[in-house]
């Protein structure tokens, strides 16, 4: 969909172009509040370099994670710019002015009065086609002379809504009546409310439609609403064995970003219904004073992810109001709750990336990338729903598929896992038979997984030797999302799962936005057995999925290829017909299914084998250097290991020598005192320098190495500095 831009680009707001279907009321009324997100200058390319370095296995620093307050010291805006603009927008009358968590954006809140006066240019009112109203910039405006070079954009002038509301899409149940189909476009909900039968489809063209396959169980209305039920793609995705084993993601807490609201009801229903426990669940407003009505899409996503994890610690959810400001916040909101530190982040919220452009300029979304690349620095694994309309991302204001290529953000961003969609065909033992692509655009137009090529980013360093062009390509992988058969849930919100004819709350359900919460209950689960074995936690996977991926041995282990039809929705686009080019599946990695589904049972077997113990390091009392000739180490390892230490010795501001030990083995969890010991030419300048007063300092880090011969570094713990006497 389009969208207006409230962007600044060289110190000029641009103001919106009217659409064909965009009307503008007048002006907007005064007194009405904008909640302003402003980006500010930051280090992003030492940060990205950072992320980079902890996020890379084989990286020395691999696994060095920092928390998000000392990554926004570290690399956040300068203490004199955040004081600067705070100082600024509180004086001009701004109320709610914070620099958040990550030191990456100023937050404000202003009037229209206030905002027109500040930004030089009248704030109007704007009504779409469909009567939702919204302000915007009704000329260019520029950014005060004050906060030049200290903020880089102001995002929320403009309050239309990101994502659009439901659309009623064509789904006909041969049978009795007719079936209702609604996709959640933008949000990547996709709800089919038919209640058995096959489907038949408005065109001749071929579809991944198919009827329900498989055992289901479960209640009475669970077990009827047509859809999928947990026991079904719990036993498809081999999360059972690690369920039955007792992994059900206790410790582990997860967080959902949200543009609706949820009933604690439906979820109490939907957990009796299947034997499922509840999780803590904790609602987190971002824009918001009020929890947001309850809707299909947090239902849905809290339902699935309470199937793949019934016992998590707790679950977040972050409600926001879907304009560019709050989305953009939303992002950023599990970083800034201190206490609440997610291991596991689950969007499935997103919009096309010209759009996103228009939305937030191009200095936005480098802002969010710097966020996302600190979310991914501190060890957070973050998933995000591919979208809904194939690969044919942006829509009309009605949902329909623009006729053009391009993906949805924040999938598309090299600092996420991209989560596509499949439809599954099951045995009677549940077990996966075959699966393809979900494209059901033959039926509802623009129903399909979304996947392609970026127009924003290039290709990052994991997808090289897989990708061939020098561009980000999506998805990552893909689960079940097809909204036929769907997954069953109980959603009793108005209009997206009961009126309009239909009183059963118990609906089968699809959509991007049902992969992700399922796939990401599955990786906290396998944080959880990484975690009793004294292993590091995921955080950014992706590096991991793609060398996964390029092992043929590895692939077969761990991915069911979809290698079965594309999300190329051209040729059902109104008034096209055309392909559009893209995409196919095929064997290996490929746009419609990444490397296709994963095998969670499979992945958390071989991560537990490949990803490096834990390892920390701590300073013994009473260190005698220059007597004992050495720097000694308390080195402590989560598992069986071969592990050592080694520092890098500074005398003054010369430039630093590094000491080592050798390797030592321990057989299971445990620590060792081991000594760093100096050459004698080491020794005589430590001493020289202590004898001229010169102040000696010592950063040690405790290291494993890769099993067998050679000291190849495949893990490093936090440093410990301390002065040498």
């Amino acid at each position: 969909m389009a969208v207006f831009s409230g962007c600044v680009a060289g110190g000029a707001l641009a103001a919106p172009g009217p659409k064909a279907s965009i009307t503008r009321v007048g002006p907007a009324p005064a007194a009405q509040r904008l909640q302003l997100v402003l980006p500010l200058p930051a280090d992003l390319d030492g940060l990205e370099r950072f992320a980079t370095a902890v996020t890379t296995p084989g990286s020395p620093e691999f696994g060095q994670y920092e928390s998000v307050g000392a990554l926004a010291r570290r690399f956040g805006a300068a203490a004199q710019t955040r004081a600067r603009v705070v100082r600024y927008l509180r004086a001009v009358g701004a109320s709610a002015v914070k620099i958040d968590a990550t030191g990456l954006f100023a937050q404000a809140t202003m009037s229209v009065r206030l905002a027109t006066r500040v930004f030089g240019a009248p704030i109007a009112l704007f009504r779409t086609a469909r009567g939702a109203r919204f302000t915007a910039p009704a000329a260019p405006a520029r950014l005060p002379v004050p906060l030049q070079g200290a903020v880089t954009t102001v995002i929320g002038l403009d309050t239309r809504p990101l994502t659009a509301q439901s659309s009623a899409r064509s789904v006909v149940r041969v049978g009795r009546g007719a079936a209702r189909s609604v996709v959640r476009v933008g949000r990547r909900a996709a709800i089919n409310v038919a209640r058995a039968g096959a489907v038949a489809h408005t065109t001749s063209q071929p579809t991944s439609a198919r009827g329900l396959s498989g055992v289901p169980t479960g209640c009475t209305g669970g077990a009827a609403a047509g859809g999928f039920t947990p026991n079904q793609y719990l036993t498809a995705y081999d999360y059972s064995p690690l369920q039955n084993a007792g992994l059900r993601g206790q410790g582990e807490r997860v967080a959902l970003i949200e543009v609706d609201g949820f009933a604690y009801s439906d979820i109490k229903m939907f957990a009796s219904c299947f034997g499922l426990g509840i999780p803590a669940l904790h609602g987190f407003g971002v824009g918001v004073s009020h929890p947001l009505p309850p809707g299909g899409e947090s239902t849905l996503d809290l339902e699935v992810l309470d199937a793949a994890a019934p016992d998590l610690k707790e679950i977040d959810v972050y409600e926001a109001s879907a304009t560019a400001a709050n989305t953009l916040e939303a992002l950023t909101a599990p970083l800034q709750n201190r206490g609440f530190k997610p291991e596991v982040i689950s969007a499935s919220l997103g919009l096309c990336e010209p759009d996103v452009a228009a939305a937030v300029g191009l200095d936005g979304i480098q802002t969010t990338e710097a966020a996302l690349q600190m979310a991914a620095a501190s060890g957070i694994t973050f998933l995000a729903a591919s979208g809904d309309q194939g690969s044919a991302d942006c829509t009309t204001f009605s949902g329909t598929p623009v006729d053009r290529l391009a993906v949805n953000y924040p999938a598309s961003s090299p600092w996420v896992t991209g989560v596509g969609g499949t439809n599954l065909i099951l045995g009677p033992g549940n077990q996966i038979e075959s699966q393809l692509v979900w494209n059901d655009t033959s039926a509802s137009p623009g129903a399909a997984g979304g996947g392609g090529t970026s127009e924003l980013f290039q290709r990052p360093a994991y997808q090289t030797g897989t990708v061939p062009r020098n561009a980000r390509f999506v998805p990552d992988v893909a689960m079940l999302s097809d909204i036929a058969p769907g997954y069953a849930v109980y959603c009793t919100a108005p209009s997206d799962c009961v009126g309009n004819g239909n009183t059963n709350p118990w609906v089968p359900v699809g959509g991007t936005s049902a992969a992700t919460p399922l796939l990401a209950g599955g990786l906290a689960i396998v944080d959880q057995e990484l975690r009793m074995h004294g292993r590091e936690q995921l955080g950014f996977v992706n590096p991991m999925l793609y060398e996964l991926g390029r092992s043929p041995a590895m692939r077969r282990q761990v991915f069911s290829d979809v290698t079965e039809f594309g999300n190329d929705v051209g040729p059902y686009i109104p008034g096209n017909g055309q392909s559009l080019g893209c995409c196919n599946a095929g064997a290996g990695y490929d746009r419609a299914s990444g490397w296709g589904s994963v095998d969670l049972a499979s992945f958390a077997a071989v991560a537990l084998a490949t990803r490096p113990p834990t390892i920390s390091v701590s300073i013994p009392k009473g260190q005698r250097p220059l007597q004992r000739r050495a720097v000694f180490a308390r080195v402590s390892c989560g598992d069986a290991c071969r592990m050592g230490a080694y520092a890098e010795v500074q005398i003054g501001r010369t430039r630093p020598f590094k000491i080592e030990s050798r390797a030592y083995i321990l057989t299971r969890a445990g620590a060792k005192t081991i000594p760093l010991p100096f050459t004698p030419g080491q020794l005589r300048a430590v001493r020289s320098a202590l004898a001229r007063r010169v102040r000696v300092v010592a950063t040690v880090s405790g290291v494993v190495f890769a099993s067998g011969s050679g000291r190849r570094i495949v893990e490093s713990g936090p440093s410990k500095r301390f002065g040498v006497r």
